[in-house]
């Protein structure tokens, strides 16, 4: 076949494809026309051009043209819809035999960028001639148009491209969400500020053509999110060396895994709290159980422990509410369980073991665990996974936790009916999610009971003896460490008043059931209910508090009659919903008004907090500030975490 006829025919087919584009635009009420940049753009907010000179555009990016007199001659998707024996149609045939001849196409075409996209002014049906062969770019001359700095999701998002585009000048490389690109330098094993080399371009640009074909394969319809996005959920379980060791298919089915997480991320709240148990959510009706596949009758339940019982009182009281889950199931459940396996390779072999001997649930007890976890429930989507933790975006493994500021709203409740000077210390654990909903909630339960008092914020993350420091500075009751479970031995645990010779009386404690945590949600599972709490296409976190019995408050003897009426009173409030700690006027420490008291704060928004109430004295460490060994649990669960930058050897979220 000739240049000419080869070129006929390809114009043929491109047409095609465009008329085709046309209808599907059309049928969506869409501009069946390529959009012309003039036509949707403000001159009046472009801050700034910046020329670029010549360079590698991806034709990928190449969207619309820079003016409208050329839009009715393409379809959407750039392919050509005039008929062939139009002036445009025997031009666009000229270049394309220029395309496939020793010639080539090799002038510059010039177009504008807007917000990571490309705009023709000169080389449109250049252009379309490579687009309809599949080219990957194209050479041309580039003038960046760079809107006014607004607080725009599109425009901040851009601004954050423009930061780390001189990194890598690449155009492929661009996120939806802030701070992404600092994980992927810390996934490839860079620095943040690394910059990249031509030969690290080629080789990212190889890897990543072949990841994008098999990511298309996987989508099933239009996503606002990018080749990029994906690509760093996949490489939160996979090293980017996968892809080049992978055929096309093989990528593919693993991404058909990952979709649901790739997909979670277009949510705008991608992870779906559950605030109460099944049985305080009205329960699942009659037909609701009826048209649910066959119930299990027994199931197998696997706890994974990072630390062991002797050395850690959490992992203790995990295992006292395995046992409780023992009890109280009987022949409906077994138990097997898994301590001091460490969150790598020991832990992910302790969980393999555990499906091997027919595990149906696990339970990953600490929040590092939820790497190993999430590797797994890829390679066994049958089983169900379970991290305590808050906030992590995986369909596949559920995260669960409790409300524990409703029990430090009563403990704040008490601290300032006793304390007669108002002076009151608390010592917090780590800046991560909920934390500072607990100081809130206690210093706003102190101001209940004491309208002058004031609480004194220490942190045992950072350097220094918090406990010395606050007696030492005169507070007369502290708040610290809660007991993990009810009738834990006596001490310096939860909060308690300084007796003159300086001695502790533990006055109360919050606590956390993991008992009845364990059996609520077994329970759940067995009646058919774990597929409706599923929440839609989003990540799942159960947060559970008072109304469904997995916090209480531990009273001690040495609890004036008066105040422990006042506790009880409290607890039973906020356990039938008639009281909330955050229904009440809230500044912040820089008199922001957070809330008017008219319109509870959401579950998002308490397990978020990352401010400080106006009674509270101190301040949230920064990453800095904190000890080596307590920024791990921060890198995963911390209020700052997406701040924070990652390190190489760290899991990306």
């Amino acid at each position: 076949m000739s240049i000419q006829l080869e070129a006929a025919s390809q114009y043929a087919s491109a047409q095609k494809l465009g008329r085709k584009a046309q209808k599907e635009w059309s049928k969506q009420g869409k501009e069946p026309y390529l959009p012309a940049l003039d036509d949707i753009l403000d001159e009046s907010t472009i801050d700034r051009q910046v020329d670029l000179g010549i360079m590698e555009i991806p034709l990928e990016k190449i969207v619309g043209t820079k003016t409208s007199g050329r839009t009715v001659s393409f379809a959407p998707n750039f392919m050509p819809i005039l008929p062939p024996e139009t002036e445009f149609g025997v031009k666009w045939r000229k270049l394309c035999a220029a395309h496939l001849s020793e010639q080539g196409i090799d002038d510059p075409i010039h177009c504008y960028e807007y917000l990571g996209q490309f705009y023709v002014q000169e080389g449109n049906k250049r252009v379309s001639v490579l687009k309809s062969y599949g080219a990957f770019s194209i050479r041309g001359r580039v003038t960046r148009l760079i809107p006014i700095l607004t607080e725009e999701d599109a425009i901040q998002r851009y601004y954050e491209f423009l930061e780390y585009y001189p990194l890598t000048k690449l155009y492929q490389i661009y996120f939806t969400r802030s701070g992404s690109f600092a994980k992927l330098q810390s996934a490839l094993g860079h620095s943040p500020d690394y910059v990249w080399t031509d030969d690290d371009r080629r080789r990212f640009l190889s890897s990543f053509f072949y990841f994008d074909l098999a990511l298309q394969r996987v989508m099933d319809k239009p996503t606002p999110l990018t080749p990029a996005d994906a690509l760093l959920v996949f490489l939160r379980i996979y090293p980017f060396s996968t892809i080049k060791q992978s055929s096309t298919d093989q990528l593919t089915k693993m991404l058909q895994k990952l979709w649901p997480d790739v997909r979670v991320l277009q949510q705008e709240d991608p992870i779906a709290v559950s605030t109460a148990s099944e049985t305080e959510e009205g329960g699942r009706h009659f037909w609701d159980k009826i048209m649910t596949s066959v119930f299990p009758t027994h199931l197998s339940v696997a706890f994974i422990h990072e630390l062991s019982p002797e050395n850690s009182n959490w992992t203790r009281a995990h295992e006292e509410g395995r046992r409780y889950l023992e009890d109280t199931l009987g022949d409906q459940i077994s138990t097997m369980t898994y301590a001091g396996v460490g969150a790598g390779e020991e832990a992910e072999n302790a969980i393999e073991d555990a499906i091997h001997k027919g595990a149906d649930v696990i339970f990953a007890t600490t929040a590092p665990l939820i790497a190993v976890c999430r590797k797994l429930s890829l390679r066994y989507p049958y089983i169900k996974f379970l991290n305590c933790s808050i906030s992590m975006p995986y369909t596949g493994v559920r995260t669960y936790y409790s409300r524990i500021y409703e029990g430090k709203f009563i403990s704040g409740a008490i601290a300032g009916a006793i304390c007669k000077s108002g002076h009151i210390g608390y010592i917090a654990s780590y800046p991560i999610f909920g934390v500072p909903a607990g100081i809130n909630a206690f210093a706003l339960g102190a101001q209940l009971t004491n309208p002058n008092a004031r609480v004194e914020l220490k942190w045992s993350c950072v350097g220094g003896n918090p406990l010395q420091e606050l007696m030492e500075s005169g507070a007369e009751v502290i708040s610290t460490l809660d007991i993990p479970l009810p009738g834990w031995e006596k001490g310096c645990w939860g909060t308690f008043r300084v007796l003159p010779n300086g001695t502790p009386q533990v006055l109360s404690s919050p606590y956390w059931d993991w008992g009845t945590f364990y059996v609520k949600l077994i329970r759940n599972i067995l009646d058919g209910g774990w597929d409706n709490d599923s929440k839609g296409e989003r990540a799942v976190n159960y947060w559970w508090g008072m109304e469904s019995g997995v916090i209480g408050v531990e009273i001690t003897d040495a609890m004036p009659q008066g105040v422990r009426r006042l506790a009880k009173l409290l607890q039973q409030s906020i356990t039938n919903g008639s009281f909330f700690p955050f229904a009440q006027r809230i500044r912040a420490q820089d008199g922001t008004l957070m809330t008017d008291g008219t319109v509870d704060l959401t579950p998002e928004q308490l397990l978020h907090m990352d401010w400080l109430c106006n009674r509270v004295d101190g301040s949230i460490p920064t990453y800095e500030e904190l000890l080596p060994q307590s920024r791990r649990i921060v890198q995963l669960q911390g209020v700052y975490r997406d701040r924070i930058p990652p390190e190489k050897e760290g899991l990306l979220l």
